[in-house]
């Protein structure tokens, strides 16, 4: 590739950038976490298609700063070699200008040898911003290879708060009409989430269209190919499988039967692989016994877009499992930049489980319950019993209770419950 083919690449893609500053966008909390005076790569990771490019430039922009980009997903660019790396820089220099100090480098990690050529930018001085999706970025490489020189913001699809932006809602108004509205709008973002693009499709076949297109992408291109998997099939089953048993605990010994896979080791990594890709996120149980940890996690989903949207799926309409698995994706948003840890508790077998305790190192900072609905006696009693019990034997006294539709305090014996609604508490900050 001569020198000329890519001032034109760059060229092309230079009026990208100009669309960013033209088009209005939602902006994103993850924004706060770019460290722009830092001499690390500021790199963000997340899911395919949840945004990462947007808010890298919409960050940008809202700063004022100047910046070159390349966009490595541009089908002219893919199979760049190693060596003409440095043919890359000086043509970026004559595109943007050589007082050009903040470079965006969009889907990198394809080309062999990235780590060195980024490396060898911020030791020159330059700042750089990278964005991935794909396991190669999302794995141990990235801390192998760029040890102690990188900020890493992890990037999630629209969070309540912002898809109420998007879609005009208004998120403070006590009025009957605007409580009407959010709650509307809560109820549509628990089935079909907060991708991007899923709040543009309009038909529940376009949906599904894409959201299974998603995921086999992710699957043979980012997972498979990335880590020379031949039983693809395999792998598609488990990923469909996970999904459809969303919140559930984790048996992989069950898993590899079922998938008539001979070691356990295999599913293990297989698991591995899709959460390293953000289709997943496993959680631990609440133990200091490491045993109890590693071997009863439970199983989240990156988005709830993923559940219903595709053919076969079988999660039917168990909206207290919906509920959960999007308070567990604002768990982590909230809590990536705040060095904070998320489990859950169950004391024994008979016991019921409290679905969250966030934890600061050691200690036990909230509690977290979700219910779809607590108006049932019974299911109160339940639920709050669970709450009271870990709150005792964990020493923590700040008690939440999710539900879809009420929000009140409760006190019962030492401790004060607090029930919150699901839309008040996902625009909570």
């Amino acid at each position: 590739m001569d020198e000329n083919t890519i001032i034109q690449i760059l060229e092309d893609q230079k009026d990208e950038v100009n669309k960013y500053r033209e088009k209005v966008f939602v902006a994103r909390n993850e924004e706060e976490l770019f460290e722009w005076d830092s001499e690390m790569a500021q790199v963000v990771t997340g899911v395919r298609r949840c945004g990462k490019s947007t808010i890298c430039h919409l960050a940008l922009k809202h700063k004022g700063i100047k910046y070159a980009y390349v966009d490595f997903n541009d089908d002219r660019l893919m199979g760049m070699k190693t060596e003409q790396l440095n043919s890359l820089l000086k043509c970026i220099l004559i595109v943007y200008g050589t007082d050009t100090q903040y470079i965006l480098l969009d889907e990198l990690q394809d080309v062999e040898g990235w780590h060195i050529f980024v490396n060898r930018l911020l030791r020159q001085g330059f700042h750089i911003v990278l964005t991935g999706s794909n396991a190669k970025l999302l794995s141990g490489e990235l801390a192998t290879y760029m040890t102690g020189r990188y900020n890493k913001i992890g990037l999630y699809p629209f969070s309540f708060c912002e898809l109420c932006k998007l879609k005009g809602i208004d998120t403070k108004s006590l009025s009957t009409k605007a409580e009407a509205g959010r709650k509307a709008l809560a109820y549509e973002y628990l089935k079909d989430g907060g991708m991007p693009e899923m709040t543009k499709l309009a038909t529940d076949r376009a949906r599904q269209n894409y959201i299974e297109g998603l995921i086999e992408t992710i699957i043979t291109k980012d997972i498979a190919r990335r880590f020379h998997i031949h039983n693809v099939e395999s792998l598609r089953l488990l990923a469909h499988h996970l999904i459809n048993n969303v919140c559930q605990i984790l048996n992989y010994k069950a898993l590899a039967q079922m998938l008539n896979i001979a070691s356990v080791s295999t599913v293990q990594k297989y698991v591995s692989y899709l959460e390293q890709a953000y289709i997943v996120h496993r959680v631990r149980k609440y133990s200091f016994k490491s045993r109890e940890r590693v071997r009863d996690e439970k199983i989240y989903v990156i988005d709830n877009g993923f559940i219903a949207n595709r053919e076969n799926a079988l999660l039917g309409e168990d909206s207290g499992w919906r509920l959960e698995n999007t308070v567990f994706i604002e768990l982590r948003r909230r809590h990536q930049s705040m060095a904070e840890d998320i489990y859950y508790y169950k004391a024994g077998t008979r016991d019921k489980e409290v679905d969250f305790v966030v934890c600061r190192q050691s200690r036990v900072t909230e509690l977290i319950q979700v219910a779809y609905t607590t108006t049932s006696p019974k299911t109160f009693k339940r639920e709050t019993t669970a709450l009271i019990n870990a709150a005792t034997t964990l020493g923590c006294d700040k008690l939440t209770l999710v539900s879809f539709d009420e929000s009140r305090s409760v006190i019962i014996g030492d401790y004060k419950i607090e029930i919150v609604n699901a839309a008040e508490w996902f625009l909570k900050s």
